[in-house]
């Protein structure tokens, strides 16, 4: 018979990270989360749990593990949106539609013990600033970075729980061998007028001097995504958090800023896909052998991910994205072995962005879902 049982403890906690090894231990396509990294996530230290608050919870059949989910309530999403909503995360179960409901059923209890009084939303780990979505479109090949993989009967189980769809979340593919010469070369037209005519310049991160670009790029990432559907403001705190992971493999080449008079205007990063490392580290774990897989597997990464991309309001349908996605493509094509950049994730109502890749032959190739149930 199964059972919902809210973790706590260490043990729990690394029943709670190690579930979806276990699920997905045949799927090739599987690209285990680094347990480390996950812990840290998961940790009261952790910058979220100043301002909100999260409950885990396992379901057993028997002694044996069969699902989890983390019940979230994020006030300053909700101070944010001027509404009591709670979150759904970490989802994992078999394919039994009683082990989904009864997890659904006990994030539900507990957001709305929290105070939670109109939708739950989900699945956010912990919020869109995190990995979110469920993917329902291509199951052919793992993810990328930062996004999430599950397998073809998730939908049909989260529906099942009397979820409906909140909106879907895109994913562009753009090859190298696609990106048309003439594209590159309207590039370079586009940002000379682009200088000419409004002052705006396209440069690169100046690693040097990081801190003080991360503060100016939180602050454009806070107003360029305020109207985007379930976001919520980082914290300086949050944002230093990311900022630090991402730095260890930022190439200032992926990473462009668009300024005008010395005032961010708009911003883009790529990162290497480094799930094409992790997918050959055994349940996440870095040691024994794990750590030199990821040091040394890195030179061989051939994709990049776009994760962030955000332009002021002001200054959008200037051209600025199509320069600093396409600036990003082009630079990777000398002297790089990434053949290809995924662009993610879109809005599907997000015509603006979706266009600015189209125009550069990405191909929609991905699709994840939000989903959303009224309390």
């Amino acid at each position: 018979m199964t059972r919902v049982v809210q973790v706590s403890g260490k043990k729990d906690l690394k029943r709670f990270i190690d579930f979806p090894h276990d699920l997905y231990r045949h799927d090739n396509n599987y690209v285990p989360e680094l347990y480390i990294a996950q812990r840290d996530l998961l940790s009261p230290s952790h910058p979220f749990f100043e301002h909100s608050s999260i409950q885990l919870f396992l379901a057993y059949d028997g002694d044996k593990v069969t699902g989890r989910i983390a019940a979230i309530f994020n006030r300053n999403h909700n101070a944010f949106v001027g509404k009591n909503d709670g979150f759904f995360g970490f989802f994992d179960s078999i394919d039994d539609v009683v082990t989904a409901s009864l997890l659904m059923q006990s994030a539900i209890d507990w957001v709305k013990g929290q105070g939670a009084d109109h939708l739950i939303i989900g699945p956010v780990n912990h919020s869109t600033n995190e990995i979110c979505g469920t993917l329902i479109e291509n199951f052919n090949e793992p993810p990328v970075a930062m996004m999430p993989y599950n397998a073809p009967y998730y939908d049909r189980l989260l529906k099942s729980t009397g979820l409906q769809k909140r909106t879907d979340l895109r994913a562009y593919m753009v090859d190298r061998s696609t990106v048309e010469a003439k594209s590159l070369r309207v590039l370079d037209i586009l940002k000379e007028r682009l200088e000419r005519n409004s002052g705006i310049v396209i440069r690169q991160i100046n690693v040097k001097d990081f801190k003080n670009e991360t503060v100016k790029i939180h602050d454009l990432y806070n107003k360029a995504w305020d109207k985007n559907l379930g976001f919520v403001p980082m914290t300086k705190k949050e944002f230093d958090y990311v900022a630090k992971d991402l730095k260890l493999i930022l190439d200032p080449r992926f990473c462009l800023l668009a300024e005008q008079n010395g005032q961010l205007v708009g911003f883009a990063l790529g990162i290497p896909d480094i799930n094409q490392v992790q997918i050959k580290i055994k349940r996440g774990r870095l040691l024994p052998t794990g750590i030199f897989k990821l040091l040394f597997g890195r030179k061989n990464i051939n994709t990049l991910r776009v994760l962030m991309l955000g332009v002021l309001e002001s200054h959008r349908k200037l051209g600025i994205e199509v320069c600093l996605y396409g600036g990003i493509i082009k630079n990777a094509i000398p002297n790089s072995p990434i053949i290809r950049a995924e662009c993610s994730w879109m809005l599907d109502e997000n015509f603006l962005m979706n266009n600015a890749i189209e125009k550069l032959n990405g191909h929609l190739y991905k699709r994840y879902r939000l989903y959303e149930k009224m309390l």
